[in-house]
């Protein structure tokens, strides 16, 4: 069963970027398949990653039911086998990672079944992976639906703001509310601008019960790879904020064995 890690955080304070990065990282340091799962419906991880997305779990979920409708079963297949088929063909292969898209449902499609279709099919396909990087929808809305339960690793990211501190407790406090299947709960104050700063949120965030695994110094190098569409492969390795954010993983993910 693979090691399930996800990022949640309100909009804007790069948690796409960075579970793009974890994905980068876990495959620099194990060599492994990972599995990257944009459960985000704006969908935006493959971009992160420089991928091209042909299908989401959104999209075919429409075209399949309106096969079903149809009486249109190829070969006569059941509806459980239509889908196990058609979500197959959703997945994005690329070097060293496989990338599944929630992405929105076509018309007046629910977000809430393409949750639980990509909640089921990441639980599916997590045994042909020993890594599973989740990247959230902005918000909490995917936990109060489930979609994070049984991670090991929950990383809730902060920009660098009192507000974005607070945001990131309402998220704690959800998931303690839902007793979601949750390893270590962990806060990422991003794009902080200098030690003073890191400094004064870190306490905040700790008085409010907060365990935080580190901050992101704000970075030039990832400001102008998100400014002009380049994938997290190209950010360099001396880039503050990627050694900050690998030291970060590194700490976090002992346990995992990595």
């Amino acid at each position: 069963m693979a090691h399930i890690i996800a990022f949640s955080g309100k909009g804007g304070t790069g948690k796409t970027t960075l579970a793009g990065l974890a994905i980068r990282y876990l495959i620099e340091r194990t060599g492994s398949l990972v599995l990257g799962v944009d459960a985000d419906s704006n969908s935006c991880l493959n971009l992160a990653l420089g991928v091209d997305v042909h299908a989401t779990i959104g999209g075919i979920r429409e075209t399949a039911l309106e096969a079903i409708r149809l009486g249109n079963r190829p070969g006569g297949l059941t509806t459980e086998e239509i889908f196990d088929y058609q979500i197959k063909q959703t997945i994005v292969e690329a070097t060293g990672y496989d990338l599944l898209v929630m992405g929105r449902p076509e018309g007046q499609g629910c977000y809430c079944a393409a949750n639980n279709i990509i909640r089921k099919y990441t639980d599916k396909l997590a045994d042909d992976y020993s890594y599973v990087v989740i990247d959230n929808e902005a918000g909490m809305e995917h936990l109060s639906r489930r979609t994070s339960s049984g991670v090991d690793v929950m990383f809730t990211v902060s920009d660098a703001t009192v507000k974005g501190v607070r945001t990131a407790k309402r998220i704690y406090d959800l998931i303690k509310e839902l007793s979601l299947q949750t390893g270590k709960l962990l806060l990422i104050i991003n794009r902080v601008k200098g030690t003073d700063d890191a400094a004064k949120l870190k306490a905040y965030a700790e008085e409010l019960g907060l365990t935080v695994a580190g901050t992101i110094p704000d970075d030039e190098t990832v400001f102008n790879a998100d400014l002009n569409g380049r994938p997290v492969a190209e950010i360099p390795a001396e880039s503050p904020s990627l050694k900050a954010f690998y030291g970060i993983l590194d700490d976090a993910l002992k346990t995992l064995s990595i």
